[in-house]
């Protein structure tokens, strides 16, 4: 069986725990922050859980990137 090739920028955009849970960072965090109060810039800065519906597909591009 040949080796399983990963998808470089799925590798770059995320990450996995180690319980198997892919975090991804939040988005509206760029540009225009001027206008977005203190408390919403905080809440930005980290990163989220991707929706499960949407992992089952990063799950397939980073074959190796899961822990069991």
């Amino acid at each position: 069986m040949p080796k399983l090739k990963t998808n470089r920028a799925s590798r770059k955009r995320f990450k996995f725990t180690k319980n198997g849970i892919v975090l991804r960072a939040s988005s509206g965090a760029r540009h225009i922050m001027a206008k977005k109060s203190q408390k919403r810039k905080l809440r930005l800065r980290g990163t989220t859980p991707l929706a499960e519906a949407d992992t089952k597909e990063i799950i397939k591009l980073l074959p190796y990137g899961r822990r069991k």
